[in-house]
C-alpha cells in the first residue's frame, strides 16, 4: 500500500513544472481590458504670422524664420551675463530642484508598478519552543485507544495517563513564491499607467524649469530696463541742474522773476525723486534674481550692478514650424501623458470585474532538530493556485468604472483646452511682439524730435525769446520720451521672451540630475539658511 502511495504521488519539480505551464499558457492567452490609448490629432497652421497689414509687416524689422530656435533661446540676445544666469537657473534654480526630485518618486512608482509582472521570492526561517497541552494528547491517545478497541486499543487507553508531552524545539526554513496571472491586464494595465504617470512628471518638471528660465530673462530685461531709466533720469538730471544754473543766472540779471528758479528747482526735485524710486525699484530686482537662483537678498548685488544695456532683439527671430508645438511645450505633452494615464485607470477598473488568479509556492525544510534540518527528508513543500472572483462589492466596482470612465473624458477636455490655450498663447505673443516694435519705431522718433526741441528751448530762453515755461515743458517731455522709449525696449525683449516661452521654451534643454546637486542638498541638509538683510543669521 505504502509502495502505491509513493508511485502515485508527484515531486516538487513536476508540480512546479506544471504551474510553469500553466503561468506560460495564461501568459500568452492574457488580454488587455479597457481600451488602448491613441494620441489625438491635432489642428496647427501652416505657419506662424504676425497677423499685420502690409504697411506694418514693412515696418517690423524683427521678423519671423522657420528655422530651427536655438534650444537655449537666450543667446539670441548676445548678452554674457543673461546666458550665465540662465545656465544657473538649471543647477540652482530650487523649484527645479524640487521637481526632479518629484520625478524621481514617479521612477519609484514605476519601479513598484513594474514588480507586480514578476513572482515575488520570499527567504523564511523560523525558529519556535513550544509547549503542546498534555490534557489534549492524553485524550487523544484515550479516544484513539477505545475506537480500536480489544486488547491492544485497550491497554493503549489505560495508558494514556501516563502521556507527557515534552517541550518541543521546531526548526523551519523556506522559499516562498506568489506570482498573479495577469489574465486580463490588470497589473499591464497598472504598468502603463505608471510610465504614463512618469512621463507626466517629466513634463511637469520641464515645465517648471522654461517656466523659471523665462522669468529669470524677464526679471532681467526688467533690471537693465530700470537701470537704464536711472541713467535717463540722471542724465536729465544734469540738464536740469544746468537749467536751474542758467535760470539764476538770469534771475540775477534782472532778466527773469524768481518764478523761473522755483520752477526749475521743483523739476530737479521731482526728478531726484523718480531716482530713488528707480533705485528701489533695480534693488528688487537684483533680489527676484538672486531669488531664482536659491541665493539670499544681495547675494548678487556686485555682479548686476555693472552697467549694461537692455538687451537688443534680433533681426531674424528663428520660431520653427507649428506642427512641432506639442512636441516642445511642455504642458501639451503634460496633458497628453495625464490623458493616457486616464485611459490606462480606465482597463485596470474593468479587470476588477474578473477573477484573479494568484500561484503561491513554497518549499523548505522543517525539523524538531537543527542538526536534521538540512536532510533532505526534512523537506516540505506545497505549490499550487488559488482565485478570487468577486460576487458582490454592493455597487463599489460598477461605481469606480463610471467614476475612472468620467475622469478620462475629464482628461480629454483637459487636453483639448491646454491646446486651444497654448495656441492662443503664441497668438497673442506674436501681436505682442509686432506691435510693441511698431510703438518703439514711433518713440524713437518721439525721442529724437524731443531733444531737439529741448536744445532749441534752452537757446531761445537763454536768448530771452521764449520764457522758462517752454524749456520745462521741453525737458519734461525729453524725460517721459526717453522714458517710454527705455519701457517699450524693455517691453519688446520682455516679448519675446513670453514668444519663446509660448513657444515651449528650451524643449530640448538639459536638465539636472533626478536628485539635487550635492552642494544644494548638503546645505540644506545641515539647516543652513540665507542671511538677513543685516548679515546675522535668520531665524531657524
Amino acid at each position: 500500500m505504502g509502495g502505491d502511495v509513493v508511485n502515485k504521488g508527484r515531486s516538487p519539480r513536476a508540480v512546479l513544472r506544471g504551474s510553469a505551464a500553466l503561468v506560460l499558457a495564461a501568459g500568452l492567452g492574457a488580454c488587455k481590458m479597457g481600451p488602448d490609448y491613441h494620441r489625438p490629432d491635432l489642428w496647427s497652421p501652416s505657419h506662424y504670422d504676425m497677423h499685420g497689414n502690409a504697411v506694418q509687416d514693412a515696418q517690423v524689422k524683427s521678423v519671423l524664420s522657420s528655422a530651427a530656435p536655438d534650444p537655449h533661446w537666450w543667446r539670441v540676445f548676445h548678452d554674457p551675463e543673461l546666458t550665465s544666469l540662465e545656465e544657473r537657473v538649471v543647477r540652482e534654480n530650487l523649484d527645479v530642484l524640487r521637481a526632479a526630485t518629484q520625478l524621481a518618486q514617479s521612477r519609484a512608482q514605476l519601479l513598484m508598478a513594474g514588480a507586480e509582472r514578476f513572482p515575488a521570492l520570499t527567504a523564511a526561517g523560523s525558529y519556535r519552543r513550544t509547549q503542546y497541552s498534555t490534557k489534549e494528547a492524553q485524550y487523544l491517545v484515550n479516544k484513539v485507544g477505545r475506537q480500536f478497541g480489544g486488547p491492544n486499543g485497550n491497554l493503549l487507553a489505560d495508558s494514556a495517563g501516563d502521556v507527557v508531552v515534552p517541550l518541543l524545539n521546531q526548526w523551519s526554513d523556506s522559499i516562498d513564491a506568489t506570482y498573479e496571472v495577469d489574465l486580463w491586464g490588470r497589473v499591464a494595465r497598472q504598468y502603463e499607467e505608471a510610465k504614463a504617470q512618469l512621463e507626466a512628471s517629466d513634463e511637469a518638471r520641464r515645465g517648471i524649469l522654461i517656466a523659471q528660465q523665462a522669468d529669470m530673462a524677464r526679471d532681467y530685461m526688467t533690471l537693465r530696463g530700470a537701470q537704464e531709466q536711472l541713467r535717463i533720469a540722471r542724465a536729465n538730471r544734469g540738464l536740469q541742474a544746468d537749467t536751474l544754473a542758467l535760470a539764476k543766472d538770469r534771475f540775477r540779471s534782472g532778466l527773469v522773476t524768481d518764478l523761473d528758479v522755483q520752477s526749475a528747482e521743483a523739476q530737479l526735485a521731482a526728478t531726484d525723486a523718480q531716482v530713488t524710486q528707480l533705485q528701489q525699484q533695480i534693488a528688487q530686482e537684483m533680489n527676484a534674481i538672486s531669488l531664482l537662483l536659491g541665493a539670499p537678498p544681495g547675494a548678487l548685488n556686485g555682479e548686476l550692478d555693472r552697467a549694461a544695456g537692455i538687451p537688443v532683439i534680433p533681426p531674424r527671430v528663428p520660431v520653427g514650424v507649428p506642427s512641432e508645438l506639442a512636441q516642445r511645450r511642455p504642458d501639451i505633452r503634460r496633458a497628453d501623458a495625464q490623458l493616457h494615464v486616464a485611459v490606462a485607470q480606465v482597463g485596470e477598473a474593468m479587470a476588477e470585474f474578473y477573477p484573479k488568479v494568484t500561484i503561491s509556492a513554497d518549499f523548505g525544510f522543517q525539523s524538531l532538530s537543527f542538526r536534521d534540518l538540512g536532510f533532505w527528508n526534512a523537506r516540505a513543500w506545497n505549490v499550487g493556485p488559488s482565485i478570487s472572483l468577486p460576487i458582490f462589492q454592493g455597487g463599489r466596482l460598477r461605481g469606480q468604472l463610471q467614476l475612472k470612465k468620467s475622469a478620462q473624458k475629464e482628461a480629454a477636455i483637459a487636453y483639448q483646452q491646454t491646446v486651444l490655450g497654448a495656441w492662443r498663447e503664441v497668438d497673442n505673443a506674436l501681436i505682442a511682439y509686432r506691435d510693441e516694435q511698431l510703438r518703439r519705431d514711433s518713440l524713437v522718433k518721439a525721442v529724437d524730435a524731443n531733444r531737439k526741441a529741448v536744445a532749441l528751448a534752452r537757446d531761445q530762453y537763454r536768448s530771452g525769446l521764449v520764457t522758462y515755461l517752454n524749456v520745462l515743458s521741453a525737458q519734461g517731455n525729453q524725460l517721459v520720451s526717453e522714458q517710454r522709449l527705455a519701457d517699450s525696449t524693455t517691453v519688446l525683449a520682455s516679448d519675446l521672451v513670453a514668444l519663446y516661452n509660448a513657444l515651449g521654451g528650451g524643449w530640448e534643454t538639459d536638465f539636472p540630475l533626478d536628485d539635487p546637486s550635492k552642494a544644494t542638498v548638503t546645505r540644506l541638509a545641515s539647516g543652513a539658511v540665507a542671511p538677513s538683510a543685516t548679515g546675522t543669521p535668520a531665524p531657524r
